[in-house]
């Protein structure tokens, strides 16, 4: 059952930090549209394969501070003071991103493969992301660190991520419309998750300090 969790907990992480129009998901996309499903697969795969190493490594990075419940705290209070500063800057401060549309030229498997490596790697993202999931959800029981749980959940977040490619690809000519008016309000959308971010960060502050 806590296995099941960690899949899904992986999965539905996974999912909602990769789902808003990047610069992966709309080049995998494009990718398609362009050079057909074969290169945008192994586009895919190479950004999958950073993905789980930057999952994989951003669990046992936590796993490592979370012994340390001075350090956590610490950390939470410096997530709360950076997701605070994110949610004024995005919400109040920065201006509405230029759509610009991305040109893709043909080119073959392999180097989409290392392009889709290249692009993954690039994104800084995902580590402090899975980081500061695993530790919260630890906080609520509903993940552990043990390896088990920690494969499993690792595993969800390469079902969700692929989920997500799936459906750009599959349906990209019906969202892409849609995709543009997300990049056209991309400010508010990510100053809402981080303003979301900061709530629950500030009340795991309290709780830490009121035990």
């Amino acid at each position: 059952m806590n296995l099941l969790i960690s899949l899904f907990t992986g999965f539905a992480t996974a999912f909602i930090g990769i789902t808003p129009p990047g610069l992966l998901n709309m080049t995998a996309a494009k990718v398609n549209l362009k050079e057909g499903r074969r290169n945008a697969g192994w586009f895919i795969l190479g950004a999958i394969i950073i993905i789980f190493f930057q999952a994989y490594v951003a669990i046992l990075f936590a796993r490592v501070i979370n012994v340390r419940p001075d350090i956590v705290a610490l950390l939470r209070e410096v997530g709360f003071g950076i997701f605070g500063a994110l949610t004024v800057y995005f919400l109040w401060i920065a201006k509405t991103p230029k759509i610009k549309k991305a040109k893709i030229k043909k080119s073959s498997q392999k180097k989409r493969f290392f392009l889709g490596m290249l692009l993954s790697a690039l994104n800084f993202f995902p580590i402090p992301y899975y980081v500061f999931v695993s530790i919260t959800l630890s906080t609520y029981d509903f993940f552990s660190f043990e390896l088990a749980s920690v494969l499993t959940f690792v595993t969800g977040v390469v079902l969700g991520s692929s989920i997500v490619f799936y459906f750009y690809i599959q349906f990209f000519q019906k969202i892409e419309s849609k995709a543009d008016y997300l990049l056209r309000n991309m400010n508010k959308i990510i100053g809402t998750i981080t303003g979301l971010i900061s709530v629950v960060t500030l009340f795991n502050i309290i709780r830490f300090y009121l035990q």
